[in-house]
């Protein structure tokens, strides 16, 4: 990992993105964006980031796909995701909780998930 840990953040909504990448620059992460799941994968195979935020509820190639498809690449499997989803109750149920947050979040809880998923390894080995 590098000195300033990479983070790729995988949201459709602008505004939620500028405010992940905003918090996580002055948290001292190097940010890149994906407005999408597919734009996800494909940054992903280049250069892949020490983790990702990643947003469930992404239009067409939606978050839970891209979650599978992260875990059945073996340079992709080992990359921790802080899951951010404004979905609630059965539909989250089986997902990391330790690396789990729903919407709305502060920038607290942001930096915080993001901190100790990257510490933990946590992230989508199980998927």
């Amino acid at each position: 990992m590098s000195a300033r840990p990479k983070v790729l953040i995988v949201e459709d909504d602008h505004p939620l993105r500028h405010f992940y990448r905003t918090v996580l620059s002055m948290a001292g992460f190097e940010v890149s964006e994906a407005r999408s799941g597919y734009e996800a994968l494909q940054s992903t195979g280049n250069d892949p980031p020490d983790i990702i935020v990643l947003d469930l509820g992404l239009p067409g190639f939606g978050g839970r796909t891209v979650l599978e498809d992260l875990a059945a690449q073996a340079h992709t499997r080992h990359i921790p995701v802080v899951i951010v989803t404004g979905q609630s109750g059965a539909a989250i149920e089986h997902l990391d909780a330790d690396c789990l947050l729903t919407k709305p979040i502060s920038a607290e809880q942001l930096v915080g998930a993001v901190r100790k998923c990257l510490a933990s390894g946590a992230g989508n080995k199980e998927r």
